[in-house]
């Protein structure tokens, strides 16, 4: 999930990284991933770093993923010096709700950077996979960060068309804890259950804070789904108003 810019935003950074991973199946932003580990080779430095993390809930798109269970996720990516960077993500899920798959594994590839200290950009392709469950899903990225501001969409083309656009804004409070803003909007080219158009809205306030070198986030999330829910969950409280609290270490 990185972009390898070097300014400095702050909290703010931890806040989008580690809602990605809770919140997102890790694909709200690639940004502000710190440099865990960094070593030479003969095309250059690459960066490397990995994340675990334990959750109330994994959200996604304001909707959980595990009907309302814990989670456990994890991260590893590498970066090169140039921008360009590959990942994989992964976490448990509701085998119900996923054709029998338990699991969720993400891989991701792109090139992230910056135009200056306050504007920043990120563009990848991403395939979700649910191993023995549902199929593939294939997806194009892109976003921009302007002074605390990220706009973001996201493509799905296969197995299903569907447009996914948001926009965020973070910022530095008091006490080091970070605020993130979200908000986001997917329309299915493809209708989604009996939902009509798939079209539907999200939204989520996040608050974190490092605490003995863990980032711990606490985030609020819902959706306008509600009368819609059982048209694509098992339960039918998957889509309600959550509260989610993570507690994520970077290595």
């Amino acid at each position: 999930m990185p972009t390898f810019e070097s300014h400095n935003m702050g909290n703010y950074k931890m806040i989008k990284k580690l809602t990605a991973a809770v919140a997102t199946a890790s694909m709200v932003s690639f940004t502000g991933v710190a440099h865990a580990e960094a070593f030479d080779t003969a095309i250059g430095e690459i960066d490397a770093s990995m994340t675990a993390t334990l959750a109330t809930d994994y959200i996604w798109r304001g909707q959980s993923q595990t009907n309302g269970a814990g989670a456990v996720q994890g991260s590893l990516d590498l970066a090169h010096e140039s921008g360009i960077y590959i990942g994989a993500w992964a976490s448990n899920v509701a085998a119900e709700d996923f054709g029998g798959a338990s699991v969720e594994i993400d891989y991701y590839a792109g090139y992230a950077g910056s135009i200056s200290d306050d504007i920043g950009y990120d563009l990848a392709w991403a395939t979700y996979t649910f191993p023995q469950g549902i199929d593939n899903v294939d997806e194009v990225l892109g976003s921009i960060d302007l002074y605390g501001f990220t706009l973001g969409a996201k493509y799905a083309y296969d197995p299903q068309s569907a447009l996914y656009t948001y926009v965020g804004y973070g910022f530095d409070l008091p006490y080091d804890i970070g605020l993130g803003l979200h908000y986001g909007m997917t329309d299915a080219k493809d209708p989604i259950g009996g939902i009509d158009d798939g079209h539907y809205s999200d939204w989520a306030v996040t608050l974190g804070k490092t605490i003995l070198g863990l980032d711990v986030a606490l985030m609020y999330s819902d959706t306008d789904l509600d009368e819609d829910c059982t048209a694509i969950y098992v339960d039918s409280d998957s889509c309600d108003a959550n509260v989610t609290l993570a507690v994520a270490k970077s290595f």
